[in-house]
């Protein structure tokens, strides 16, 4: 089963730069998206069906332009829940799920903290996720949340951990959050295979930071331990270069 993580930032503007021809030759079976910035409605839906994604589905902003996820699955899911039933949470369109018997998978788009107020929101946002999750190990113990978490975890996952130590994406707070996240019973699926530096999954569109490899590793595909096992590989797509993010990948193997 092999699933992918991709920020498009703007379905819309990926689809033009060559999305789905690349959806076509790489082939996941599932793909989470994040920032589609658009409502179902202004997508041809048609051109994932033609390429083997019949089984699509949206969860937009009710702000039209911003922020929205999706999942799009070769395979039909038994369900698919949209959102957290936290209202403001669901009005910014960043949780989606579907649920196989075997285990779910979750498409996560975690604000970022571009100012003061932002991050006011972001570190409220990190809270009831964490508390909702929590919850629902109870009944759905196999899950793989794949998103943008607009966090890096450990200095490695940063190009310049002294310049950006107080920036948010790489506070502190946001740090320890998402180590405690982890130690809940999710494992990092890129890291459990590769422990080597300069691995990033975003760049700025500034100062040639993508060429240079100036980069942060913000996309995951975290895994519950229970899956460790079913772990067979996990990589970046770092030559994809339909937004300023990349896909991230995670293969599972089940019996």
């Amino acid at each position: 089963m092999k699933i992918c993580s991709y920020n498009v930032n703007g379905i819309r503007a990926a689809i033009k730069k060559g999305f789905i021809q690349w959806l076509d030759d790489e082939g996941p079976d599932i793909i989470c998206l994040q920032e589609i910035k658009a409502n179902q409605d202004q997508i041809e839906l048609e051109i994932f069906d033609n390429i083997g994604y019949s089984n699509n589905y949206w969860f937009s902003a009710q702000k039209k332009g911003y922020s929205g996820v999706a999942i799009l699955s070769k395979h039909k899911p038994k369900k698919i829940q949209y959102g957290t039933g936290i209202e403001y949470m669901d009005f910014e369109g960043r949780n989606l799920r579907i649920d196989f018997e075997k285990f779910s998978v979750m498409s996560l788009y975690l604000p970022s903290g571009t100012n003061p107020q932002r991050l006011n929101y972001k570190f409220k946002y990190m809270d009831d996720f964490f508390d909702y999750i929590s919850s629902l190990k109870k009944s759905i113990p196999n899950l793989v949340i794949c998103g943008d978490y607009n966090i890096c975890h450990e200095r490695i996952d940063i190009h310049d951990p002294i310049r950006n130590a107080n920036v948010s994406g790489f506070l502190p707070k946001e740090r320890k959050w998402l180590d405690n996240f982890m130690n809940s019973g999710f494992i990092d699926s890129f890291r459990h295979l590769n422990p080597d530096p300069h691995c990033y999954s975003w760049w700025s569109y500034r100062a040639n930071a993508r060429i240079n490899n100036k980069g942060w590793r913000i996309d995951y595909n975290l895994v519950s331990r229970s899956l460790k096992s079913n772990i067979k590989s996990s990589y970046i797509l770092n030559k994809i270069h339909h937004s300023d993010h990349c896909p991230v990948v995670v293969e599972l193997k089940f019996n």
